[in-house]
């Protein structure tokens, strides 16, 4: 792989890494150029071993070896301190950062296919809940996990940065929006598939947890809703059973990627 020292942050070759922290024009950029950003050998490495492609690295000569022991055939650009501050917009000090070729995203049915715990997360648009969310289903044995349109990007720099690379490990995919909103397709699916839906809400009635994953059925889909609002009307008309998780303390509900990790290891 080639070595190229580059020493102006205005440089075309570099244009994949410009502005990082501008999260509403990197939302708009990377899926339109099929790109997303992996920070860190870590996060690289298991970027790589999932079978996505690096199409350039940028990197320090502290961390010029592991870019070295990745990178495969892409061009690793070599920058100072100073040019990765200017260029990305803060000062990098996690390791190297690769931009990596997107993956062309699978159906619903391939995703869910033989899954036997799917976790479903409708408009969560918190970077950082979603990498936590992705964290707790590769740890808590998910086997897939969906998104709805609205939902952060699982590719988005800090949610690969917060799931520690685990967004690499579970299968997922974004349910298509089609005619009536993403449920009305993806509701089919997960039906014709077997897969319970339980959805996570404040309602009167709920099953508390517990109680569901004493009698849990042989293949579910946990819905999460909004860090505000919850879940919407349609998800709730979608699910075969509301959920709730048991509370003390005069707290009504978890953050949703807590929410998340409680409900996957009630049901491990």
């Amino acid at each position: 792989m080639p070595v190229l020292r580059i020493d102006d942050p205005s440089d075309d070759r570099l244009s994949d890494y410009r502005d990082l922290t501008d999260v509403a024009l990197r939302r708009r950029t990377e899926p339109a150029e099929g790109l997303y950003i992996a920070e860190s050998a870590k996060v690289l490495a298991r970027a790589i071993a999932a079978g996505h492609t690096p199409r350039s690295v940028l990197v320090q000569e502290k961390w010029l070896p592991d870019a070295e022991a990745l990178a495969g055939d892409a061009p690793i650009y070599l920058v100072s301190d100073e040019v990765a501050e200017q260029l990305t917009g803060y000062a990098v000090h996690r390791g190297a950062l690769a931009a990596m070729h997107r993956p062309v995203l699978p159906s619903v049915a391939d995703v869910v296919a033989g899954a036997r715990t799917v976790l479903v997360l409708e408009d969560i648009v918190d970077h950082t809940n979603v990498g936590a969310a992705f964290r707790a289903a590769a740890g808590l044995g998910a086997d897939a996990v969906l998104v709805t349109p609205r939902c952060a990007d699982p590719l988005y720099r800090r949610s690969v940065r917060v799931s520690m690379g685990t967004v690499f490990q579970v299968p997922w995919t974004r349910m298509p929006e089609g005619l009536g909103g993403p449920w009305a397709a993806s509701r089919a699916v997960l039906q014709d598939a077997g897969v319970h839906v339980a959805a996570l809400a404040l309602a009167d009635g709920a099953v508390p947890l517990d109680v569901f994953a004493e009698h849990r059925p042989q293949r579910v889909a946990l819905v999460l809703g909004t860090e505000g609002d919850g879940l919407s009307r349609r998800a709730l008309e979608a699910a075969d059973t509301i959920v709730t998780i048991p509370m003390a303390g005069g707290v009504d509900s978890l953050n949703v990627a807590s929410a998340a990790a409680v409900a996957l290891w009630a049901l491990r």
